[in-house]
């Protein structure tokens, strides 16, 4: 029997950012809720604040107006420990992979558990068992120089995973790929859903993508202007 959970894993209300210095309001009066296990694609046009929502959702930033809850812990408070949250309960995917280049695949899926308590053996066992998920077990000890774009967005993939986060979330993360390594990548995302039962929110221009997800967010000019089932494409 599944376990009712009453609350959302992430809520928002009327979440604002505003950045006086640039007289920029990147993202007005956003609210919603993110269910426990959902797929949540966040699309809109360039400059629309989806990144600013991102951010805000990850704990990379405060925002001026609104509240932000986890699992009903408000994020938002003041002295809300948002270190704490990005280390035990979120993975992050960024476009742009931010490996660190001299250290190895290996390394680099690693750097999440650093703080944590376990031994180096076992760090590097998981490691292993993660980049084996991503289908890298033949590339541990490649630098990031030495692998594909492919290969470096799923090392990156792989270290989201390393502190078993209940929440991803991923910033255009096939931005840089062809259509070949990016259908390679939603069917990995999608095997890792059911293998380990991670809520998954990505913000994305890719209509492709948007339709893999349960759901699709709307913005516009900073604003929450649809939140709607996605339009899955029919099998022919």
């Amino acid at each position: 029997m599944n376990s009712v959970h009453p609350l959302p894993l992430l809520a928002a209300e009327g979440l604002g950012r505003h950045y006086p210095d640039g007289r920029v309001t990147a993202l007005r009066d956003v609210s919603l809720r993110i269910e426990r296990g959902e797929y949540v694609a966040i699309v809109g046009p360039s400059g629309s604040g989806k990144s600013t929502l991102l951010n805000l959702l990850g704990g990379l930033d405060r925002p001026t107006s609104g509240r932000l809850f986890f699992k009903g812990r408000e994020l938002s408070a003041r002295g809300a420990d948002l270190d704490a949250y990005r280390a035990h309960s979120l993975g992050f995917v960024f476009q742009s992979f931010c490996l660190l280049p001299t250290l190895t695949a290996l390394e680099n899926v690693q750097v999440p558990m650093f703080e944590g308590k376990a031994s180096a053996r076992a760090r590097r066992a998981k490691a292993r068992t993660l980049l084996a998920e991503v289908g890298l077990a033949l590339r541990l000890h490649h630098l990031p120089g030495q692998l594909s774009v492919g290969e470096r967005q799923r090392v990156a993939l792989a270290r989201a995973l390393a502190n078993d986060p209940e929440l991803v979330l991923a910033d255009e993360p096939t931005g840089n790929l062809d259509t070949k390594k990016t259908r390679e990548i939603l069917d990995l995302f999608g095997r890792l859903r059911a293998r380990f039962g991670m809520t998954l929110v990505i913000v994305t221009h890719s209509g492709e993508v948007a339709r893999t997800a349960d759901r699709v967010i709307h913005l516009r000019d900073g604003r929450l202007v649809a939140d709607t089932p996605a339009q899955r494409r029919r099998s022919a």
